[in-house]
């Protein structure tokens, strides 16, 4: 089983990533930083006679980590009870990458990997961050991708996510799992 996580912030050593580390203590992964990637807005071209057009950006990669990787991660700060924007504008891009006939086994992949997601605020992010569950639960449904657990964890400052027993609790019994797994 190989495992990628996806690391949403915009933000270095970001209380999302501290808790995937947590998560991951111990399990070998492979880590991506959108940040770090040039992915570019989708532009919704599905109605009309061409379709979707080859986008000179780093997208490519996102897909080969897609397709490498039984488990995806998805790590990212609540911002405005939703993800991270460039986590978003990662997600959005799969609309095209379904349809990417240079990838033709992408959609029956999917169908084979396990999704999480990791997600750190700081307001209620408990209550206040089930909506960006509810936003991930209906994406992984349309693209018949396994959800299979998330955390939710508290933090405001750089670094507050390790005070968060609570969190740290659920990341520790998750990697429990994902080692059993391996």
């Amino acid at each position: 089983m190989k495992i990628a996580t996806f690391i949403g912030s915009s933000r270095t050593e970001s209380n999302s990533e501290l808790l995937s580390d947590a998560v991951l203590k111990g399990i070998k992964h492979q880590k991506v930083y959108i940040k770090d990637l040039s992915i570019q807005p989708i532009e919704d071209l599905r109605h009309t006679k061409t379709g979707f057009q080859t986008v000179d950006d780093d997208y490519d990669q996102v897909i080969k980590v897609f397709m490498e990787n039984d488990v995806i991660i998805f790590a990212t700060p609540i911002y405005w009870y939703s993800m991270s924007g460039i986590m978003k504008n990662m997600i959005d891009r799969l609309s095209h990458a379904i349809r990417d006939e240079r990838y033709p086994q992408f959609k029956e992949h999917l169908k084979k990997v396990e999704a999480i997601v990791l997600a750190v605020g700081g307001d209620e992010p408990r209550i206040k961050g089930l909506p960006l569950i509810q936003q991930f639960q209906y994406t992984f449904d349309f693209l018949n991708i396994r959800f299979s657990s998330y955390i939710l964890g508290e933090a405001n400052q750089p670094g507050d996510i390790l005070k968060d027993s609570q969190a740290l609790s659920q990341a520790e019994l998750l990697n429990r799992r994902l080692i059993l797994l391996l």
